[in-house]
């Protein structure tokens, strides 16, 4: 009954595209498991590209999964991140940003993010955050308790250090002493109600509220044409970021 689709489109700067994705289901044991993900990188692709590999399989790793799966999302995000940071030699001084969930045999729904890519539930087409955007202005006690600063300069937005304009990432090694990694975790029932979920990077949520997201997203049957459709309006409303979402949609 679940299916899924995904979309994603480079945005107007002068680099390669940043955005990566998971979306597919798999089998463990006796339990089917949808694993779903944006990774938003900056400063190059090495970071988010590496998450792709393997964020999911340091969570599935982590003996608690089965029994606490938050605990296990959080020690597998805090060592992927220590394993990003040992390479970074490697794969350089990037970061990105992710937000997963996990799907536990079609009813338990386990949500993380680091960073402001978003995940949105649509219950009974009511749109409900599922992540919270880690942004330099809401954090700005834990970057200065840490000795960074947030800076409105470059520009009109604002950053850690006057550089980075998320308050969380995975790797961006010259800042992270001022930067956390922990994710937010979220966990709900998949019920009768429950009929849609977007994952997206900032691209879409710039220019997009989540209940006009999960609007348009609802129109289709078809949750490849959802994403496809999600992208088009947000490239129609200007927005110039790479721009990539995952739809989950969960009954006809």
């Amino acid at each position: 009954m679940i299916k899924f689709g995904f979309s994603l489109v480079k945005g107007k700067a002068n680099h390669p595209m940043e955005d990566y994705h998971v979306a597919k289901f798999m089998q463990i044991q006796q339990h089917e498991l949808g694993l779903f993900a944006i990774y938003d990188g900056h400063l190059g692709d090495t970071i988010p590209s590496y998450l792709q590999k393997h964020l999911f399989a340091n969570i599935l790793k982590e003996e608690e999964f089965w029994v606490d799966p938050s605990r296990a999302i959080s020690k597998a995000y805090e060592k992927t991140d220590q394993a990003i940071l040992s390479q970074s030699s490697d794969l350089g001084r990037g970061g990105s940003t992710a937000v997963t969930a996990i799907l536990i045999n079609g009813i338990k729904l386990w949500v993380a993010n680091v960073g402001d890519s978003r995940a949105v539930l649509s219950r009974g087409g009511q749109a409900i955050q599922m992540t919270t955007d880690h942004e330099p202005n809401t954090e700005r006690g834990s970057i200065e308790n840490r000795g960074g600063f947030v800076s409105n300069m470059p520009g009109d937005v604002p950053r850690v250090n006057g550089q980075l304009a998320v308050s969380r990432a995975f790797g961006d090694k010259s800042l992270k002493s001022h930067l956390r990694s922990d994710p937010d975790i979220q966990w709900t029932d998949i019920d009768n109600d429950t009929d849609i979920l977007i994952l997206a990077s900032d691209g879409l949520w710039k220019v997009m509220s989540n209940q006009e997201a999960v609007d348009i997203a609802k129109k289709f049957k078809d949750p490849q044409k959802a994403s496809k459709q999600l992208i088009a309006e947000a490239v129609k409303r200007d927005s110039k970021d790479d721009i990539s979402c995952v739809v989950v949609r969960f009954r006809g």
